[in-house]
């Protein structure tokens, strides 16, 4: 909101009187009388010329009196110099531009039915919970919510897995500091529709938002600055990633509303054999998992300041595009008894950008982790996520965008 401009300051009083003559007719005697003895009759005109004279004087002191002084001239050593109050200004304070800082974790699961942790689906977060105190902080939540049976997999169906936690885990990762989360992944079935609506409900119930649905956009406002959240994966019960026109379209969309929009996908292959970002489209267990590439660049030109990943459960390398930045997968970040801890799939990382109010990247950085057992993430000391994802990048994007982090974690700007 404009500051309210101050009425110019005016001086009251009025202009100083003018002063003129007196007018009026003098009257002379009515004849002249010479001269002579009778000293009683020159006592009038005397007495008469005495009050003229009394009067003159009078208004001549009037008019010296009340005649407007000019200013006095400072003196010879006065460096002093007095400026009338209408010409004062005072330093207008100074504003910060609007910005807003964003976290983005990788995926999320908290168990199976009935197979939770012992203090609490949020128990899992706490060595962490100091890094997502953020503006906006967000993650891939790759679980069903609820207590309904999970009916994605068969019995003994070998390469299916299904992840439930309670509804209550809503509560915690608000509690934890989140306020969002993308729905957009493989999970979205796993306790089938009824399992999806109880995942909504709890959400909203927590006070969180969400978005990966079909043709689904969310608006939040942070700093007062309107943000659209969207998310993509390449199945047809999510916004779908590999329909990059229709993600396009629906990105232009947001933009009409939004000063800043944030995309978040959920693409490529699982595991250490895909920890590269490859050209073209990527398949796994039989499955198109989207083409990376195409469909992060295809929304970046549609209007998206910000692209964040996951899906494959490792790191992957970061690129600049056209000055947005392009975070292709974050790894995992928590998962109870349910994601493999060797390797690549332990070494994770959480992701800190601040954006200003036109989406433009002002400054980011990551917070190293590594998962413990029984999925927990803690900071990693020795900070592997750096040098995994330098290397990532380097060979992925050498030339062509490529994101360089220092020792400290500090991303290098585009």
């Amino acid at each position: 909101m404009d500051a309210a401009v101050p009425p110019r300051n005016t001086y009251p009083g009025a202009e100083p009187p003018r002063f003129g003559r007196d007018g009026g007719s003098s009257r002379h005697g009515a004849a002249h009388r010479p001269a002579g003895r009778g000293g009683p009759q020159l006592k009038p005109v005397l007495i008469s010329v005495g009050i003229i004279v009394v009067v003159a004087a009078l208004g001549a002191w009037a008019l010296v009196a009340t005649r407007p002084r000019p200013p006095a001239k400072p003196s010879a050593t006065s460096t002093h110099r007095v400026v009338p109050l209408a010409h004062q200004s005072s330093p207008a304070a100074k504003v910060a531009p609007a910005t807003v800082s964003i976290t983005w974790v990788g995926d999320m699961t908290f168990g199976t039915l009935n197979a939770w942790p012992s203090a609490g689906t949020g128990s899992l977060l706490d060595a962490v919970k100091p890094y997502l105190h953020s503006d906006l902080a967000v993650g891939n939540l790759e679980s069903a919510l609820g207590d309904i049976p999970m009916t994605k997999c068969a019995p003994q169906e070998k390469d299916c897995y299904q992840f439930e936690a309670p509804d209550s885990t809503a509560n915690d990762l608000r509690g934890d500091g989140f306020a969002a989360v993308s729905v957009a992944n493989n999970h979205t079935l796993d306790a089938g529709s009824a399992g999806e609506t109880s995942t909504d409900s709890a959400l909203r119930g927590a006070g969180l938002k969400w978005a990966g649905r079909p043709g689904q956009i969310t608006y939040l406002v942070r700093n007062g600055i309107k943000i659209a959240l969207l998310g993509f994966a390449p199945w047809s019960y999510d916004a779908d990633a590999l329909d990059i026109a229709g993600a396009e379209a629906l990105v232009r969309q947001a933009k009409q509303h939004a000063q800043v929009v944030i995309v978040m996908e959920h693409l490529g292959g699982e595991g250490d054999s895909y920890r590269h970002v490859q050209p073209g489209e990527e398949y796994f267990l039989g499955q198109d998992r989207g083409n990376s590439i195409a469909f992060t660049h295809g929304v970046i030109d549609a209007g998206a300041d910000l692209v964040m990943g996951s899906g494959p459960h490792v790191l992957r390398g970061f690129q600049w595009y056209h000055g947005h930045l392009i975070a292709y997968s974050l790894g995992n970040f928590c998962g109870f008894n349910t994601l493999g801890l060797d390797g690549y799939t332990s070494i994770s990382a959480m992701l800190h950008v601040t954006l200003n109010a036109t989406g433009q990247f002002v400054r980011g950085s990551i917070t190293p982790l590594q998962l413990v057992a029984p999925g927990t993430p803690q900071a990693d000391p020795n900070k592997t996520a750096i040098s995994y994802i330098n290397a990532l990048s380097r060979d992925d994007f050498a030339r062509n965008g490529a994101v360089h982090i220092s020792a400290t974690g500090d991303l290098g700007g585009p």
